[in-house]
């Protein structure tokens, strides 16, 4: 698949995962519909992450030609989208809540945030080049 097509498939994934983050954030949790939602949501940003092992880095060093520091996000959501699972079926919601709080801040406000850098394709898009 193309950059483009992977830059793509990456707001796909991300977009829907950040409105459905925001929600089960502020609204009651342990319910039937929390439990399916935050499903989808954990689906979608294990998509997000592996999509974005997949795409090159283009702005600061590299490690063997393709990844960058952002992809650090990447690695973090691949643990912690297994680790706030695991944690919520085993009923340690103190765990699960700090791993689903994590994932949000990190793997979405933090890494969104240098997606909005210059230099960036999402930059460049919203804001011309």
């Amino acid at each position: 698949m193309s950059y483009l097509g992977l830059a793509y498939a990456h707001l796909a994934t991300v977009l829907p995962a950040f409105a459905l983050g925001t929600y089960l954030l502020v609204r009651r949790k342990g319910t039937p519909l929390h439990k399916a939602l935050g499903r989808c949501y954990l689906l979608l940003m294990l998509a997000t992450g592996l999509i974005t092992l997949a795409m090159p880095a283009h702005v600061g060093p590299q490690v063997l030609g393709h990844f960058g520091f952002i992809h650090l996000f990447s690695l973090v959501t691949l643990y912690s989208v297994p680790a706030a699972w695991l944690a919520a079926r085993c009923g340690d919601i103190r765990t699960h809540r700090g791993n689903m709080i994590g994932l949000y801040v990190g793997g979405l406000l933090i890494a969104g945030s240098f997606a909005l850098m210059p230099g960036r394709l999402l930059h460049t898009w919203l804001f011309g080049g």
